[in-house]
């Protein structure tokens, strides 16, 4: 069961590509996480842009997805 948080909104549940953004863009060692809303507005960027980067990591095998 997946239980990370964002730990700026709280938002639980995050999604296995919400998790893998968060270790291919920030850190694998990462312990706490953005939703992708919030790390949108952190890296002030749409929501969308970091959707299709999360699917280019995956067409590129990137197995943190």
């Amino acid at each position: 069961m997946n239980e990370a948080c964002c730990f700026i909104c709280g938002r639980g549940n995050l999604t296995k590509d919400e998790i893998g953004l968060n270790k291919k863009l920030i850190s694998r060692e990462i312990k706490r996480f953005f939703c992708i809303e919030c790390m949108a507005e952190h890296f002030e960027v749409d929501v969308v842009f970091l959707e299709e980067k999360a699917d280019e990591f995956k067409k590129q095998g990137c197995t943190l997805f």
